[in-house]
């Protein structure tokens, strides 16, 4: 029989082999090597274990081996790029056809990263916390999709409704996590970036705006308010407290509709420990960038312990914390100016945000937390619902707490 022939039948006989035991491991390296030699198309390899996932949906040598085409598919597609690329520059004749290609190369990986978006989402729903599903999936982000920051918010928007079905797949929230540190590490180094390019282009504040900076401060410390708000932040840095805030959002929605669930539970604790660790990082960088200048905008004080150093003030001394408070000889790190008739003065920048119909969320901080807590013991007869909550208190006191 002729070695063609003989090639093709190794296809068919594989085939069948997979699709009644997809973890047989010999005929997946038999068909690799049929890849090699140009008999079989990758295509086809992908379909074949996306037919084994519909019955075998964590078969470890299926993933495995889907793993291993894509990496050939992504060799093929940036090896042609680089050779047209070559082309292009010898010969300004054919760039139409670079730019064509390169188009189309891009059209193709797009179509197969959301062809493997599908199988995951397929395996996941047919077997709960189907671990090497999820793990594919995070491994086609992380080598199709690096650094793209819309195909990352695409992918949190659109598994916000699964993660409400599946309120006990740990595998799945764990994947949503992934999704919020890669957000972080791109938004943050898109800022960074942005402050290294025009450090020149900081704002000027003039003296009327750090009155009423300060005093917002105030008013922020006066209702417990905690962490970085919006004014101390850099604009780039704005859409990471989004992120925490949407994300815990979503788990006091979930965790108030489906009550007595410990993965929420869990991934509630993982969120905020992210933002915790986040937001010291973030008072330490601004810290160095601004040694040795005055940032009229920025509180390096923690806000609770401010608040607290007003509350004994007003107790020991019969008022606040005023423009000429002063704590062992020293003038108070966040003074409130006082405002005749204890009006509250608008902030310009609020009400240009409830034009565009935007409000700064507030960041998240222990008192939320333990706020939330308190009403979920107060307004839950779920034992096991109170269990966690206390386990949350407990972790928030030990943990963050210190």
């Amino acid at each position: 029989m002729p070695l063609r022939e003989t090639q093709i039948s190794l296809v068919d006989i594989t085939s069948t082999l997979l699709l009644l035991n997809p973890d047989f491991t010999t005929a997946w390296n038999v068909r690799k090597e049929l890849q090699q030699c140009g008999v079989l198309n990758p295509e086809k390899d992908l379909y074949l274990g996306k037919l084994a996932l519909t019955k075998f949906p964590k078969s470890p040598e299926t993933w495995i081996h889907r793993r291993w085409v894509l990496l050939q598919v992504l060799q093929e597609c940036s090896g042609q790029g680089g050779y047209r690329k070559e082309q292009g520059e010898a010969h300004q004749s054919v760039a139409v056809a670079v730019a064509e290609r390169s188009q189309s190369l891009c059209e193709h990986l797009t179509r197969t990263l959301h062809q493997e978006m599908k199988v995951c989402s397929d395996a996941a729903c047919r077997y709960p916390s189907n671990y090497n599903a999820w793990s594919h999936r995070i491994w086609v982000l992380q080598h199709m999709a690096m650094g793209n920051v819309k195909v990352l918010h695409d992918e949190l928007s659109s598994m916000r409704l699964w993660v409400s079905m599946h309120v006990s797949d740990h595998s799945g929230f764990h994947y949503r996590q992934f999704l919020i540190k890669e957000l972080m590490s791109e938004l943050c180094h898109d800022s960074e970036s942005a402050a290294t390019i025009l450090p020149q282009q900081q704002p000027i504040v003039s003296s009327k705006k750090i009155h009423h900076q300060t005093h917002l401060q105030a008013n922020r410390e006066a209702s417990g308010a905690e962490g970085v708000g919006e004014e101390e932040l850099q604009p780039g840095l704005v859409p990471v407290l989004q992120l925490f805030h949407q994300e815990l959002e979503l788990c006091t929605d979930l965790i108030q509709s489906f009550p007595g669930h410990e993965t929420l539970w869990c991934h509630r604790r993982h969120v905020f420990y992210l933002w915790h660790h986040w937001r010291r990082e973030h008072q330490h960088y601004h810290c160095t960038s601004n040694r040795g200048t005055e940032s009229p905008h920025l509180n390096h004080i923690d806000p609770g312990l401010s608040s607290n150093s007003c509350t004994s003030l007003s107790q020991g001394n019969g008022r606040g914390c005023g423009r000429g408070d002063t704590m062992n000889g020293q003038p108070h790190a966040s003074e409130a100016m006082e405002v005749d008739g204890g009006m509250t003065l608008p902030d310009p920048h609020d009400t240009k945000r409830l034009k565009r119909g935007l409000l700064m969320p507030c960041p998240p901080n222990l008192a939320s937390e333990h706020r939330f807590i308190i009403s979920v013991l107060d307004g839950s007869c779920n034992l096991e619902q109170k269990r966690f909550a206390l386990a949350y208190k407990k972790w928030l006191n030990t943990v963050i707490g210190q």
